[in-house]
């Protein structure tokens, strides 16, 4: 009897320890690049939409804290706050709407990678016809522009 007691007691003891060392799996979520991607094409849709307003504060918003802001012809800005100031300036320039045409994304759960074409406008007027690429980060759960780099499709003058 007393043996039975021990071995019991040696059984539960080897569960407990088991059962407390043991690992709980953490969910895990699965990437999905065509989900990725319908998030940055509603994205572009709100960018869009920001340029038609005018709103540059908006507009920095769509951007990462630490972004990094790269047009043709101007030195890059870094940081909301200056984004912001370069967008006032692209918004008092007189562009009244931005046309953004994504034509691929390539990525991972951290980072994606956007390419695409965009056309420029003053009132009904296509001013520019460029090419980008955009470099898409999350931050607070949603994909924002970490790096953004444009430039025109006409000749070096």
């Amino acid at each position: 009897m007393k043996n039975t007691i021990l071995g019991f007691t040696f059984i539960i003891a080897t569960a407990l320890v088991i059962s407390c060392t043991s690992k709980t799996e953490e969910p895990t979520t699965t990437f999905d690049l065509v989900t990725a991607k319908a998030e940055i094409e509603e994205a572009n849709e709100n960018f869009m939409a920001l340029v038609a307003a005018g709103d540059s504060v908006g507009l920095a918003n769509a951007y990462t804290s630490d972004a990094k802001f790269m047009s043709a012809g101007a030195p890059s800005v870094v940081g909301r706050a200056n984004i912001q100031s370069a967008m006032a300036g692209i918004v008092n320039s007189g562009i009244t709407k931005v046309d953004l045409r994504l034509e691929n994304v390539y990525g991972t759960k951290d980072l994606i990678a956007e390419e695409g074409e965009l056309s420029l406008f003053v009132g009904d007027k296509e001013v520019a016809i460029e090419k980008y690429l955009v470099l898409w980060k999350k931050e607070d759960g949603k994909w924002k522009l970490f790096r953004d780099i444009f430039n025109s499709n006409l000749p070096v003058e």
